[in-house]
């Protein structure tokens, strides 16, 4: 009996037909998640603010801040205006000369008591400055954050079920319309209710909507391609980061960013007609004729003439079980311990990725090229992971990623009063997770069976999703302390990077489908000792005499 990654060299197992899915399908559809996980960070941006004074409104704004606020030393050890305070004076003499001469060491202080001044010099318009969210309201930009990562939380979860149950195409649909109207929503919010409302229903599908073009990419191609396919999926997510950074530069309104985000998605639903379902899940769900026709296009369209009864041994693997939930990754034991450390190291990895993209904005400097970094800094990681992947194997790859990135996190401890070198570190940490990030969804997918691999990876990336959840609060924090969060984060890394030793290598192997295939490979505790192409090949001898 066959299997799909048997039959899959008769009708090329990367050929044509998947490169045009590929470049013109799957790798747009990566689009929307990056553009709607981080357009929030500059719709509520918060600018430069400080007190109102009435009456002085005809002189310069950073003349009459000169007059009226109070200034204080920071933690960091900067002096800045006060934000929140303003002196306990009666500004009816609208000469600024009189203000001179009053001895302020004397004056007490008030808060704000007429609103506030926003410098709109890097920001025309943001939630925070139009519905006043600062100072004792300061918290209202995190805690929308949090909402949309529990949204992504909930959405993730739900995700699984619709992906492994109506399957991969009408999965990605369904998400991008959600994704369309709330999102377009967004811009028409009146009040911040309503605006936080719309953006728990985007970040319900946030990152759930990447999984199709993951997902699909592995799917459709054969073992020793879905390394490339994965990095190449990862490249445009990257780009889509960069493309995001530059369309915040342009659009400074917040109304018009959320439409600028939203409305050139709606053309992916024109991709309905082009975008095929995974034949890999067509088979586990026994619909074997639909898998055998996208097959026989597969085949057309790559130029491969088809054997004779080609399909006559393709091998429909049945656990006996038509409805798998959440306690088949936990009945049994390899898939279980399995389970568990995948979700651990994509907690680790969702969190660090996420916190450092959040955190680009209030690094110091300019925040649009701060976060133009972030995305662009990935793009390097790609030219040495994919040898990397191939010769080192997932697992090893997967270590040094995280251990390099979490190391420098943690060193900018040293370095905190350096911006300049902060920076470097930064970009180091933000290239370890990024690369890490790219071999834990691959290797994931090759270590969850097909009959519950949306279900899997839906599970763990949903556990990961806490981590954009509480990420939010720790970089709060960071307004006192700037390499706090960084120090947290690189922790959390390190830890990772150690647990991913345990899983068992994936490279070469082919996708296991049913929950008896996830049950041939245990945990190796032992990877530590062992060469990693050595490891390779004594996996692959196991693996043919089972």
């Amino acid at each position: 009996m066959m299997d799909l990654d048997d039959v899959l060299p008769h009708v090329g197992e990367f050929g044509r037909y998947q490169k045009l899915v590929l470049w013109f399908i799957l790798l747009p559809g990566t689009f929307p998640c990056g553009f709607h996980a981080y357009n929030q960070l500059f719709m509520a941006a918060t600018p430069e603010h400080w007190c109102k004074v009435d009456g002085l409104d005809q002189h310069d704004p950073k003349l009459v801040r000169n007059i009226s606020v109070p200034t204080a030393v920071q933690l960091d050890g900067q002096t800045r205006f006060s934000q929140c305070r303003m002196y306990d004076l009666n500004y009816t003499n609208t000469s600024l000369e009189f203000y001179e001469s009053v001895n302020y060491t004397t004056v007490s202080t008030i808060p704000c008591k007429h609103g506030w001044v926003y410098d709109k010099q890097g920001h025309e318009n943001t939630v925070i400055t139009e519905w006043d969210l600062v100072c004792d309201r300061d918290l209202s930009a995190t805690l929308a954050l949090v909402l949309l990562g529990i949204g992504g939380l909930i959405g993730n979860y739900i995700f699984g079920y619709v992906q492994d149950g109506v399957g991969r195409k009408p999965a990605f649909f369904i998400y991008l319309f959600i994704q369309c109207v709330f999102g377009t929503a967004t811009a028409f919010a009146q009040n911040f209710t309503t605006w936080v409302v719309c953006r728990v229903g985007v970040g319900f599908t946030v990152p759930a909507i990447l999984g199709t073009p993951y997902v699909l990419a592995i799917e459709l191609v054969g073992p020793r391609h879905r390394t490339l396919v994965t990095i190449l999926v990862n490249i445009a997510y990257s780009l889509a980061l960069v493309s995001l950074s530059i369309i915040v530069w342009a659009v400074r309104d917040w109304r018009l960013l959320a439409l600028a985000t939203t409305l050139p998605f709606v053309t992916l639903f024109f991709h309905w007609w082009l975008l095929p379902e995974s034949p890999r899940w067509l088979l586990a769900q026994g619909r074997v004729k639909e898998a055998e026709k996208i097959l026989v296009q597969m085949a057309r369209i790559n130029g491969r003439k088809l054997p004779d009864n080609v399909f006559a041994e393709l091998e429909v693997k049945d656990d006996e079980q038509n409805t798998y939930g959440i306690k088949h990754l936990f009945q049994s034991t390899n898939l279980r311990r399995k389970t568990v450390i995948i979700t651990f190291i994509w907690f680790t990895n969702t969190s660090v990725y996420v916190g450092l993209s959040y955190y680009a904005p209030v690094l110091g400097g300019d925040e649009y090229l701060n976060f133009f970094l972030a995305g662009a800094v990935e793009l390097p990681t790609y030219l040495f992971l994919w040898p990397a992947t191939e010769r080192w194997g997932r697992r090893w790859a997967l270590c040094a990623s995280m251990v390099v990135g979490g190391s420098a996190c943690l060193a900018t401890f040293l370095v905190q009063n350096d911006s300049v070198i902060t920076l470097g570190l930064y970009c180091i940490g933000k290239m370890g997770i990024s690369s890490s990030f790219v071999i834990l969804p691959l290797m994931a997918s090759e270590l969850y069976p097909t009959v519950v691999r949306g279900l899997g990876m839906s599970v763990s990336s949903m556990m990961g999703m806490l981590g954009p959840v509480l990420i939010p609060l720790v970089n709060y924090l960071g307004s006192d302390m700037l390499t706090l969060p960084l120090i947290i984060m690189g922790t959390m890394l390190v830890m990772g990077g150690a647990c991913s030793l345990l899983l068992p290598e994936t490279l070469n192997q082919h996708l296991p489908q049913t929950l008896q295939d996830a049950e041939k490979a245990g945990l190796d505790c032992f990877a530590c000792c062992t060469p990693p192409q050595l490891d390779v090949e004594i996996r692959a001898l196991h693996e043919s005499r089972l």
